[in-house]
Parts: structure tokens; sequence; C-alpha cells
């Protein structure tokens, strides 16, 4: 997976010019250098960044173009694909910084439902499919047997995980490889929480069936 460095630089190219055309700070804005970048809340980055902080934006994608990486692999199972969504995420809330409305959602929650959208769209249009390398790898084990039983408990997974629908697969990434709460995910996904219960229960039940069938 590319480094949380990596990500954070790259995708920041194509903004180069738009950033340029309002990077001088309106009358009586605070000095970008004196903004304390790390402490400051994500409402706060995207509106520094509005007036054109391009330092604002870079401290915004260090923080979540990783775990929109995350989720975006987890659902098109393809490393190029999901760095591909998770910038196109990110130049969606460049282009829309100044219209963004904290009080109506959480950036984090629409940054979700953005890369989720993108992510599902990509899978629909170009068939692709999830990769063993999504799930995490397994723990080394002390002895070989138990090894090479993880190893294949691990691909078996990776395998059931390939036949699940994308918006299955999203609702497992914000659920659980992310942590977000019921309310959270469902908002990302735009459903509401008994339709993401639903995503997830069939998803469960389609991988412990996957599960038993092949060790039986």
């Amino acid at each position: 997976m590319p480094n949380a460095l990596t990500l954070s630089l790259r995708p920041l190219v194509p903004w180069e010019a738009s950033i340029a055309k309002r990077s001088t700070p309106a009358p009586g804005a605070e000095a970008p250098l004196a903004r304390d970048l790390s402490a400051a809340e994500d409402a706060v980055l995207l509106g520094w960044a509005a007036e054109g902080d391009r330092r604002a934006f870079d401290a915004l994608a260090g923080r979540h173009l990783p775990l929109l990486y995350r989720v975006a692999l987890r659902v098109t199972g393809q490393p190029a694909e999901a760095e591909e969504v998770a910038q196109e995420a990110m130049l969606r809330l460049w282009q829309n910084a100044a219209r963004f409305d904290p009080g109506r959602a959480r950036l984090g929650t629409w940054l979700y439902r953005i890369t989720a959208n993108l992510a599902i769209d990509r899978v629909r249009r170009a068939r692709f499919q999830p990769l063993a390398t999504v799930a995490e790898a397994p723990d080394p084990a002390p002895g070989p047997e138990a090894t090479l039983d993880a190893r294949q408990r691990h691909a078996l997974l990776a395998a059931a995980l390939e036949e699940l629908p994308p918006r299955q697969r999203a609702a497992l990434a914000l659920a659980y490889d992310q942590g977000l709460s019921g309310a959270e995910a469902a908002a990302a996904l735009s459903v509401s929480t008994r339709a993401l219960e639903g995503l997830l229960r069939r998803a469960r039940r389609f991988l412990a069936a996957r599960l038993r069938g092949e060790e039986e």
C-alpha cells in the first residue's frame, strides 16, 4: 500500500493551477504561516483551503487520503484504481471547498460517501474484483501447520470477498475496516441504518457460508 507521504503529495498536482488562482488570502485573513494546522479541526482547515491556503489542504489530504484509499481498495481490489478513487474524492473536496457546509455533514462522512460511490461505480463499470491482498495478512503462527491453516483461511476469505456485491464490500470497509458507527457508515452510503445492517448481515452470512462450505 502506498505510504501516507506518497498519498498526501501525489494527488495535489492536478489542483495546483486552481490553488494558484486563489492563493492570495482575503483582506484581513490570518497569515497562513501563523496557522496551527496540526491542531485545527477539519472544518477550519477546509475554510482556510477555500481561501487558497495550500498548506491547509495538504494537511487535510494527509489526514484523510490513507483512509479513503483503504475504503476504495476494499471495494475495487485494485491498488491503482483505489489510489485514483481516493485522489478523485479529494479533488472533489477541493472543488467544493468554498461551498461545503459543516453544519449539514461531517467532512469525514462526506468524503467516505464520495469515495464509496466512486469505487462502487468503477466496479460496476469495469467489473474489477478484489485481489487476495485486500484482506489483512494473518499474523505469523508458531507452527508450520497452524501457519498453513491460517494462510488457507486467509485465501478462502479473500476469494469469498471477491464475490460480494460492491455495496456490501463498501459496508464492510466502512463499518469494520474504518470502525465507523452504524449511523456514520449508513450516512456515507446514503442508506438508513436498517439498510446498512441488512448489507452487513448478508455479507457476513455469505462469507460464513463460503468458509463453511470450503472447510467441509
